[in-house]
């Protein structure tokens, strides 16, 4: 089915942004842009919970994203990072005080409670919670962790009963790091997934990593997609794209010298390497299309443009679209984006406090899939 955009709105709130890309440009396939539940709806219930993913496949989600790491006794479990405490209420136990640890993150020392030092039993005897202090809280404490088994089983049911295909895309979380505890996830995620049947193309299957090397590992042990993700640290006052470690490369470059950037990864000749081992590349999504402040009196101040008496996301507006999604397509490679976030303090001002504006915005570009906290708008503005 082809996917066509109504642009009325778009042409409103970005009369001269787009410019050519006015005109609807296609995905690489020509298919509708796909929608992937970030997190499972992790914009109204805690992220990475059977409820969360359950939720999202209702509101229409083609695809639900487990993150994954590694409990102790080697069991791939759905949770953002191998650090607890920010979506879990491991804190409040005092039966786990003791285990609050100081290890080493992509080369930042990081103090918490780690899945790594906890086995699947414990982990179960914890209940996750909102992560964004701005969101409702009022599930915290009810839904437990799930394992990416519990995952796979909810998608295969929920895609039986509703007589449509509904995929997963698991990110290999921090795979050095796992890696460096002699808990890889690699060959972990391979077995689980073909004992699914899911080791095909034709699987509903995208695997995804900030790291290089896993998915050059990955390429070589299964035939499912693949994705690079390429991340950023900031994005400064113009709109550019800044280079801080440990955002500035992928960490698996670090362990090894290599100085390329993630600014790297996505030049022609970086997307032609990545095309090598993968089927798509999954920039954050102000590689494609970025926002800057705006100071009309030239001192040196951005301007507060919905006068609230402080500056975000609000006070930006919207620069050109780069080449990235073009270049990617020339090589043959899909282009995914995150992650889309419908609360009006994190859209920029050409958005007007509107979530759809933005998602038509980059259908509007031609990226191939993106990754939204809130399913049921994205797939509304779709």
């Amino acid at each position: 089915m082809k996917h066509i955009v109504i642009l009325s709105a778009l042409a409103v709130s970005m009369p001269a942004l787009l410019g050519p890309a006015m005109a609807q440009e296609k995905t690489l396939t020509g298919e509708r842009t796909i929608v992937v539940a970030h997190r499972g709806a992790s914009g109204y219930l805690p992220e990475h919970t059977l409820e969360a993913y359950k939720l999202a496949i209702e509101m229409g989600a083609d695809f639900v994203e487990p993150d994954l790491v590694v409990t102790k006794d080697g069991v791939l479990i759905a949770r953002h990072e191998p650090m607890l405490s920010g979506t879990t209420d491991v804190a409040n136990r005092p039966e786990f005080a003791s285990r609050k640890t100081t290890k080493k993150v992509d080369g930042v020392d990081t103090t918490d409670w780690f899945a790594s030092d906890f086995t699947l039993a414990e982990i179960k005897q914890l209940r996750a919670k909102q992560a964004m202090a701005d969101r409702d809280q009022s599930k915290n404490g009810q839904f437990q962790v799930p394992t990416l088994q519990e995952v796979i089983d909810l998608v295969k049911t929920e895609s039986a009963a509703r007589g449509r295909t509904i995929g997963i895309a698991p990110e290999t979380k921090h795979p050095t790091f796992h890696g460096a505890l002699g808990l890889p996830i690699e060959d972990r995620l391979v077995g689980i997934l073909k004992e699914a049947g899911w080791s095909g193309k034709d699987a509903p299957v995208v695997i995804q990593s900030f790291e290089t090397a896993n998915l050059k590992y990955l390429n070589t042990r299964i035939d499912v997609h693949l994705a690079q993700l390429v991340d950023g640290a900031d994005v400064d006052k113009d709109g550019n794209m800044v280079m801080e470690a440990p955002y500035a490369q992928p960490y698996d470059f670090a362990v090894v010298g290599d100085k390329r950037t993630n600014k790297d990864l996505l030049t022609k000749e970086g997307l032609a390497e990545m095309k090598t081992y993968a089927d798509i590349v999954a920039p954050w999504k102000p590689y494609i299309l970025a926002s800057k402040q705006v100071d009309k009196n030239n001192d040196g101040k951005p301007d507060d443009l919905n006068g609230d008496g402080r500056i975000d996301e609000r006070d930006r507006v919207l620069v050109e679209p780069s080449s990235v999604v073009r270049d990617a397509h020339a090589a043959g490679l899909q282009v995914f984006t995150w992650t889309f976030r419908s609360e009006p303090k994190r859209l920029t001002s050409d958005f007007k406090g509107d979530p759809a504006a933005e998602y038509k915005a980059f259908y509007a570009l031609g990226v191939d899939g993106l990754f939204s906290d809130f399913t049921d708008h994205a797939v509304k503005a779709r």
